[in-house]
Protein backbone atom coordinates (compact mmCIF):
# COMPACT_ATOMS: atom_id res chain seq x y z
CA UNK A 1 0.00 0.00 0.00
CA UNK A 2 2.99 1.83 0.93
CA UNK A 3 3.80 2.40 -2.92
CA UNK A 4 0.97 2.51 -4.03
CA UNK A 5 0.54 5.88 -2.09
CA UNK A 6 4.13 7.06 -2.61
CA UNK A 7 2.79 7.36 -6.50
CA UNK A 8 -0.15 9.05 -6.08
CA UNK A 9 1.35 11.83 -3.74
CA UNK A 10 4.15 11.78 -6.87
CA UNK A 11 1.20 12.64 -9.20
CA UNK A 12 2.04 14.11 -11.89
CA UNK A 13 6.24 14.26 -11.20
CA UNK A 14 8.18 13.34 -14.28
CA UNK A 15 11.33 14.04 -13.30
CA UNK A 16 13.40 11.54 -11.13
CA UNK A 17 13.57 8.08 -11.03
CA UNK A 18 11.53 4.97 -9.13
CA UNK A 19 12.42 1.87 -8.17
CA UNK A 20 10.82 -1.49 -9.72
CA UNK A 21 8.89 -2.25 -6.38
CA UNK A 22 7.05 0.85 -7.01
CA UNK A 23 6.01 0.35 -10.69
CA UNK A 24 5.01 -3.50 -10.25
CA UNK A 25 3.22 -2.81 -6.77
CA UNK A 26 1.49 0.34 -8.24
CA UNK A 27 0.06 -2.13 -11.29
CA UNK A 28 -0.78 -4.61 -9.09
CA UNK A 29 -2.89 -2.24 -6.82
CA UNK A 30 -4.17 -0.90 -9.96
CA UNK A 31 -5.15 -4.20 -10.90
CA UNK A 32 -6.88 -5.25 -8.16
CA UNK A 33 -9.32 -2.07 -7.56
CA UNK A 34 -10.41 -2.44 -11.55
CA UNK A 35 -11.31 -6.06 -10.67
CA UNK A 36 -13.35 -4.83 -7.55
CA UNK A 37 -14.57 -1.94 -8.86
CA UNK A 38 -15.98 -3.77 -11.78
CA UNK A 39 -18.00 -6.34 -9.92
CA UNK A 40 -19.48 -3.35 -8.41
CA UNK A 41 -20.31 -1.84 -11.17
CA UNK A 42 -21.56 -5.02 -12.52
CA UNK A 43 -24.00 -5.87 -9.31
CA UNK A 44 -25.30 -2.35 -9.24
CA UNK A 45 -25.84 -2.01 -13.15
CA UNK A 46 -23.44 0.94 -13.64
CA UNK A 47 -22.16 -0.59 -17.06
CA UNK A 48 -23.08 0.70 -20.50
CA UNK A 49 -23.82 -1.40 -23.60
CA UNK A 50 -20.10 -1.84 -24.21
CA UNK A 51 -19.53 -3.70 -20.91
CA UNK A 52 -17.17 -0.28 -19.42
CA UNK A 53 -18.58 0.43 -16.05
CA UNK A 54 -18.70 4.34 -14.28
CA UNK A 55 -16.44 3.69 -11.18
CA UNK A 56 -13.86 1.68 -13.11
CA UNK A 57 -13.94 4.63 -15.65
CA UNK A 58 -14.06 7.03 -13.23
CA UNK A 59 -10.79 5.50 -11.29
CA UNK A 60 -9.12 5.08 -14.39
CA UNK A 61 -9.20 8.69 -15.26
CA UNK A 62 -8.43 9.11 -11.97
CA UNK A 63 -4.97 7.37 -12.02
CA UNK A 64 -4.06 8.05 -15.58
CA UNK A 65 -1.13 10.45 -15.30
CA UNK A 66 0.19 8.71 -11.96
CA UNK A 67 0.07 6.00 -14.29
CA UNK A 68 1.96 7.66 -16.93
CA UNK A 69 4.08 9.67 -14.49
CA UNK A 70 5.43 6.61 -12.66
CA UNK A 71 6.40 4.80 -16.31
CA UNK A 72 8.38 7.44 -17.11
CA UNK A 73 10.18 7.73 -14.00
CA UNK A 74 11.11 3.70 -14.32
CA UNK A 75 12.14 4.20 -17.67
CA UNK A 76 14.53 7.08 -16.11
CA UNK A 77 15.82 4.95 -13.04
CA UNK A 78 17.39 2.07 -16.51
CA UNK A 79 18.76 4.95 -17.65
CA UNK A 80 16.16 5.60 -21.04
CA UNK A 81 14.00 8.52 -22.00
CA UNK A 82 11.03 9.10 -20.52
CA UNK A 83 9.89 9.01 -24.49
CA UNK A 84 9.73 5.61 -24.70
CA UNK A 85 6.56 5.24 -22.86
CA UNK A 86 4.89 5.94 -26.17
CA UNK A 87 6.02 2.21 -27.99
CA UNK A 88 3.35 0.95 -25.27
CA UNK A 89 0.36 2.45 -28.03
CA UNK A 90 1.83 -0.16 -30.68
CA UNK A 91 -0.01 -3.07 -29.93
CA UNK A 92 1.43 -5.89 -28.55
CA UNK A 93 5.40 -5.41 -29.02
CA UNK A 94 4.90 -2.22 -27.34
CA UNK A 95 3.49 -3.58 -24.31
CA UNK A 96 6.31 -6.54 -24.36
CA UNK A 97 8.89 -3.60 -24.50
CA UNK A 98 7.09 -1.72 -21.85
CA UNK A 99 7.35 -5.02 -19.82
CA UNK A 100 11.01 -5.33 -20.56
CA UNK A 101 12.09 -2.14 -19.94
CA UNK A 102 10.25 -2.29 -16.22
CA UNK A 103 11.91 -5.44 -15.58
CA UNK A 104 15.95 -4.08 -16.11
CA UNK A 105 17.68 -3.20 -12.97
CA UNK A 106 18.39 0.19 -12.15
CA UNK A 107 21.11 1.79 -13.80
CA UNK A 108 24.02 1.79 -10.87
CA UNK A 109 24.79 5.53 -9.36
CA UNK A 110 23.96 8.32 -10.73
CA UNK A 111 22.57 9.33 -13.72
CA UNK A 112 21.26 12.46 -16.05
CA UNK A 113 17.76 11.80 -13.91
CA UNK A 114 18.94 11.90 -10.35
CA UNK A 115 20.68 10.08 -7.78
CA UNK A 116 19.69 6.14 -7.96
CA UNK A 117 16.45 5.49 -5.63
CA UNK A 118 17.80 2.49 -4.10
CA UNK A 119 20.56 4.59 -2.67
CA UNK A 120 23.24 2.52 -3.97
CA UNK A 121 25.77 4.49 -5.96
Amino acid sequence: MNWYLTVLKKYAQFSGRSRRSEIWWFILFNIIVTIVLSIIDNVTGTTNASGYGILGTIYALAVLLPSIAVGVRRLHDTGKTGWWILIGLVPFVGWIVLIVFYCIDSEPGTNQYGPNPKGVG
